[in-house]
Parts: C-alpha cells; sequence; structure tokens
C-alpha cells in the first residue's frame, strides 16, 4: 500500500490526507469537511479566509458536498484494495441547529431524560468543529451552565459528569457569546468548588474533577481582575487537594487536568490575596512534592516554578519553600535541566531568598546543595543580560561568607561576584 500513488485530487490542502467528505466552498477549492470547518472556526467574526486562493470566505457560506469526487474516492479506495477500515464511509448528513435546539429545550425542564440529552449533546460536540459552532450559536454553553449550577444547589451529581465534558468540549467555541455567561461567572466557580469537592466514592468523581477543573481553567482565563479577587478560600484548598490526588496511585487525575490546575494558579496568582490563599493551602509543600514525585511534562515544570516564584514574592511564601527538606535543592537541580522559562524562575527564586531570607543556615544550605556552583555556571552559559545581573547580584551579597567555604573555588567566586 505504501506504493500506491494517490491521485492528487483526492487529497485535503489542509490535512494532506485522502478526503472523505470532500466539500467545495465559495472559492471554489474543495476539502475535507473537518479539515475546513475546524479551519473556519479558528477564524470566527468573519475573517476566515480560503487556505488555497486567501479569498475572503463569508462566515455563513454554503459548504456544497462533493458527491462526484467523494464516489471517485470511494471507487479508488475498493479497487485499490483499502481495507474495511481504510475506506471512504458515506459521510453523515449536516446536523440541523433545530436538532440541537430540541436538544437544549429538553435539557432546560428537569425529568429523568436530561441523561440521555446530554449524551446526545456529548457525542455531537466530539463529532466535528461544525456542531461545536452550532451548538453555541443556540445557546448550548448557557443551558449546559444553568444546569451545572442547578445540580449544585440541589447537590445532584446525575449528569454532572457529560454536563461538564461537553462544556469543556465547545467553551473554545463560546468566546463570541461569553457575556452571556459572565454574570453568572461567580456562581458557576462556586458550582465548580462544589464539583471538585465530591467524595472518592462517589462513581466517575475523578473524571467529574478532571473536567470541572478544565472549566474553571477557562473561566479564570477570561476572567476579569475583580472576579479574581473575590475568589474563595475552597477554591484553593480544593485545587490543592486535587493536586495531592495527582500525586497518588488511588486516583485517574489526568495530565490535562493537573496543567489545568497549575493554569489556574499561575493566573490567579499575581494576586496579593490569592497568595495569601494558596500559601495558608500550603500550596508550596504540595507543588514541590508534586514535581519532585509526579511524571510531570515541560509545561507542568514550567507552570509549578511560575507559581513557585509569585508565592516566594512574599515572607510566608519563602518561609514555606525554605521548610521542605528538598525546596532549594530542587529550585537548584531544576538550573539548566528543564527549559529557559524554568532557569529563569529558578534563579529569580534564588535571587528573592538571597535577598530576604538569607540566614547563615540558608547560605551554608545554599553551598551544600550546589546553588552557588550552578550560580555560577548561569553566569558563563548564554544566558539573558539581566539573569546573569541576577545571579551576580547573589553572588556578591554574600562574597564573604561563602569564600571561604571548599565547596566552591575562590577563583571562580571571585571572578563572577
Amino acid at each position: 500500500m505504501e506504493n500506491i500513488e494517490v491521485p492528487e485530487y483526492f487529497i485535503c490542502p489542509i490535512s494532506l490526507q485522502i478526503m472523505k467528505d470532500p466539500i467545495t466552498i465559495v472559492t471554489g477549492i474543495t476539502y475535507d469537511r473537518d479539515s475546513i470547518e475546524r479551519w473556519l472556526s479558528k477564524n470566527p467574526n468573519n475573517n476566515a479566509i480560503c487556505p488555497v486562493t486567501k479569498l475572503h470566505v463569508p462566515r455563513d457560506s454554503d459548504l456544497t458536498p462533493n458527491h462526484t469526487l467523494r464516489r471517485l474516492i470511494q471507487a479508488w479506495c475498493v479497487s485499490n484494495g483499502f481495507n474495511v477500515v481504510d475506506r471512504v464511509l458515506t459521510p453523515k448528513p449536516p446536523l440541523s441547529k433545530f436538532y440541537v435546539l430540541n436538544l437544549v429545550l429538553d435539557l432546560s425542564v428537569p425529568k429523568m431524560e436530561n441523561i440521555k440529552t446530554l449524551e446526545k449533546l456529548e457525542m455531537l460536540a466530539k463529532e466535528n468543529e461544525r456542531n461545536k459552532t452550532y451548538m453555541v450559536e443556540v445557546g448550548v454553553h448557557e443551558t449546559l451552565v444553568n444546569f451545572l449550577i442547578q445540580c449544585y444547589k440541589k447537590c445532584n451529581t446525575n449528569g454532572l459528569e457529560k454536563a461538564l465534558s461537553t462544556l469543556c468540549l465547545i467553551w473554545d467555541f463560546s468566546s463570541c457569546h461569553e457575556n452571556k455567561v459572565k454574570n453568572r461567572e461567580e456562581m458557576l466557580i462556586d458550582s465548580i468548588t462544589w464539583a471538585l469537592g465530591l467524595d472518592h466514592d462517589m462513581q466517575n468523581h475523578a473524571m467529574i474533577k478532571n473536567h470541572a477543573m478544565n472549566v474553571l481553567r477557562f473561566i479564570i482565563g477570561k476572567a476579569n481582575t475583580s472576579t479574581l479577587d473575590r475568589l474563595k478560600p475552597q477554591l484553593f484548598e480544593k485545587i490543592i487537594r486535587f493536586l495531592r490526588e495527582s500525586d497518588s496511585n488511588t486516583t485517574t487525575i489526568t495530565q490535562k487536568g493537573v496543567n489545568a490546575a497549575l493554569q489556574v494558579m499561575v493566573d490567579t496568582s499575581p494576586s496579593g490575596k490569592n497568595r495569601n490563599l494558596m500559601i495558608q493551602s500550603r500550596a508550596i509543600l504540595e507543588l514541590i512534592e508534586l514535581e519532585l514525585n509526579f511524571s510531570s511534562n515541560k509545561k507542568n515544570k514550567e507552570l509549578i516554578f511560575g507559581i513557585l516564584f509569585n508565592l516566594c514574592s512574599c515572607a510566608d511564601g519563602r518561609a514555606q519553600l525554605l521548610s521542605h527538606a528538598a525546596g532549594i535543592a530542587l529550585i537548584t537541580k531544576r538550573i539548566l535541566k528543564v527549559s529557559p522559562i524554568v532557569d529563569e524562575k529558578a534563579i529569580l527564586i534564588l535571587c528573592l531568598i538571597s535577598k530576604y531570607s538569607a540566614t547563615s543556615g540558608i547560605l551554608q544550605e545554599m553551598l551544600k546543595v550546589e546553588s552557588v556552583s550552578k550560580i555560577c555556571t548561569v553566569i558563563q552559559a548564554d544566558f539573558p543580560s539581566h539573569i546573569k545581573d541576577k545571579a551576580r547580584e547573589i553572588l556578591r551579597s554574600h562574597f564573604d561568607v561563602w569564600k571561604n567555604s571548599p565547596c566552591v573555588e575562590v577563583a571562580t567566586l571571585t571572578r563572577y561576584a
């Protein structure tokens, strides 16, 4: 099969794969339906262009099925021995807004069939991009937000997982309609906080929490400053508990869920009030344990160090980091090991500790875990000038203490300090 040459006009210009459902847009170019719908959905508000011709494509323009080309592709696949999985299937008819609107109306009335309605909505959202656009246009996201709030008020978890899952799938498509949800933002955050606190014994509790954390990430990412300043202590307690659960073998918290939780903390930690709430929830200790024990990817490590830097900007945060036996060692060991972002945050954290929390014991610990040697390496390496300046500042501040130590070469220390 690898030696068979596929006719050029069978290939979608976007995905570069054989088209399963070829459709022609107003510019006369044919694409695979999923590919062009995904392309157009990324350029809402009538800003879309044809990827090939670069001509403007009106948002409500027709996508015309190319039945002749689809039959040719089907026949070619069969004649060239493609198996059943590879053969091009007859596409489903396009989703109608009227059908989605009926589902919304069904869901707005509390009844036993709500679970089936939620399952249908989730399935539609998973199918393709156009379905998600239609769902948002008829108000599915608003209905799901109302459903979630009602679940919270009644402490009812029936359908909660499906509602949260579907919200995750369509939230990015609701940006042009988000003002309709804005006035319920705080109630929605309270509902998410409740979902994050559900008991371990409940069925699917981990998946509910994963979805809830991803929805929270979307909300916080768009929230204004006044909303962020009114976040409650319980929310941060639940986030820290979520991260603690991810660090155990008794739950199925996903990497995506952990990433969402860390992103929420990054977005909220610039606020002094939120920093204090996180520190009171022992966030720094949990983040250190998470970084040490959980196989975090590079992105998660960068988020963790970003949060640690924000929290270490206050005295209580630095004290909490220094109270952990591996605090300084962790910050030091990750320099030059992960990414430039982690390098920068690590040096800035060490600079804060050196400037504001440098007891004799801390300075000796920095020698033992090779922080001083690593700082000298940073100055010699290809780092931005502002990071090198911070490293030199650390060395100059405590040169008199470190110069007599056998753990570092005096000549090297003298040269860079």
